[in-house]
C-alpha cells in the first residue's frame, strides 16, 4: 500500500499557495532531521551514550538544564540556523533571540521552539517532545526587529510537535488542517498516520477524569485525539501563569484552533495576544471548543469550589 510521507505532504500543502519558493519545505525538513536526531538519542538513553542527568547549568527560566535539554537544543539550532531558511532563533533554554550571522545566508523565517517539553521526565521514562512555530519575518531589510520576534499568534505560518514516546510522531499544521506523522524506525521515515485530525467536541456535563502526566506535549496530545481539556490555571505562585505564550501556548493553540478545538488564558483568546517578550508566561486552557467555553464561564463567574478538579466538575 502506498504510504505519504512527511516530506511528500509538506510539498503537497505547499503547491496549494501560490508563490512558494520551496523555502518553507526545507526548513520543515530540517526540523524533521533533528526531531530524528533526538528521537533516537531518547531511545537510547541510558544505554549508549551518557544523556541522562544534569548539566550543572541553569537556564534562563531559573530551572536546572538536562543533557537532553542542551542535547535538544543545539540539534535544532545548528540544523536550523545553517538552513539558509530563518534568520532568528528564539528558544526556551535561551534567554535572546538568536540572530542569524550573514556568512550563514539569514532567510525569511523566524523559528521558535521548547527544543525538549517536560524533560524532568527524562529520567523517568515517560513521553517528552519539541513545541515549534513559525513566523515570517515582517520588517523590511536585513535588521530582525521586535516587529519580528513579537508577533500575534495568530500569525503563525506553521506550529507543530513531535512526540518521542512508545512511538515517535510529528504533527503539524500550516493553516490547511492538522495532520500527524509516525516515524517508521526501520525505514527512518515519518509517514501520515493521523490525517486531518479533529478535536473531539463531547457534550459538555460527561463525566469527567483527571489525568495529569506532567509533559505538555504529551497531555496536549492525548487531549488532541481523545478530547477533553488541558488546563494550567495562573495561582499565587504563578500569579502571571506558568506557560510559556511564545514557545507553548501559541503553537498549540494553533494546532487546536485548525483541529476545531479551542484556547484561551481563561477570558482571552490565546492566538490574540501579542508578546511583549521572548518569555512572557500565561495561564492556558486548551481543548474541545465546548470544554474551554465551560471553563471561561466558570472563571467568569468565579466558581469557588476547592480544587480545580471539583470546581471543574462542579
Amino acid at each position: 500500500m502506498e504510504r505519504t510521507t512527511l516530506v511528500q505532504h509538506i510539498r503537497q500543502q505547499e503547491k496549494i499557495n501560490p508563490g512558494a519558493t520551496g523555502e518553507f519545505t526545507s526548513l520543515m525538513n530540517e526540523i524533521m532531521v533533528a526531531g530524528k536526531i533526538i528521537s533516537l538519542q531518547v531511545n537510547s538513553a541510558g544505554i549508549g551514550e551518557d544523556v541522562l542527568g544534569l548539566t550543572g547549568k541553569i537556564n534562563v527560566q531559573g530551572e536546572e538544564v538536562k543533557k537532553l535539554d542542551e542535547f535538544s537544543d543545539i540539534t535544532f539550532t545548528k540544523l536550523i540556523g545553517q538552513s539558509g531558511t530563518v534568520c532568528a532563533i528564539t528558544s526556551e533554554e535561551k534567554e535572546d533571540a538568536y540572530i542569524i550571522p550573514t556568512e550563514d545566508h539569514p532567510g525569511k523565517y523566524i523559528f521558535m521552539m521548547d527544543p525538549l517539553d517536560g524533560s524532568s521526565n527524562i529520567d523517568v521514562n515517560v513521553n517528552i517532545g519539541t513545541i515549534f512555530s513559525i513566523f515570517k519575518k515582517k520588517s523590511p531589510g536585513t535588521t530582525v526587529t521586535d516587529e519580528d520576534l513579537f508577533q500575534k499568534g495568530s500569525e503563525q505560518v506553521a506550529a507543530g510537535y513531535i512526540v518521542y514516546g512508545s512511538s515517535t510522531i510529528f504533527v503539524y499544521t500550516s493553516g490547511q488542517g492538522v495532520h500527524g506523522f509516525t516515524l517508521d524506525p526501520t525505514l527512518g521515515e515519518f509517514f501520515l498516520s493521523h490525517p486531518d485530525l479533529k478535536e473531539d467536541d463531547s457534550a459538555t456535563g460527561r463525566p469527567y477524569k483527571l489525568r495529569y502526566i506532567g509533559s505538555l506535549v504529551a497531555d496536549f496530545h492525548r487531549t488532541l485525539l481523545k478530547g477533553g481539556l488541558f488546563m494550567y490555571p495562573k495561582d499565587t505562585k504563578s500569579p502571571k501563569g506558568k506557560l510559556r505564550l511564545s514557545f507553548e501556548a501559541a503553537p498549540l493553540a494553533l494546532i487546536v484552533e485548525q483541529a476545531g478545538g479551542k484556547a484561551s488564558t481563561g477570558n482571552q483568546r490565546i492566538l490574540d495576544i501579542t508578546p511583549t517578550g521572548i518569555h512572557d508566561r500565561l495561564p492556558l486552557f486548551i481543548g474541545s471548543k465546548n470544554d474551554v467555553e465551560m471553563a471561561e464561564k466558570r472563571l467568569a463567574a468565579k466558581v469557588k469550589k476547592g480544587s480545580w478538579f471539583k470546581w471543574l466538575s462542579g
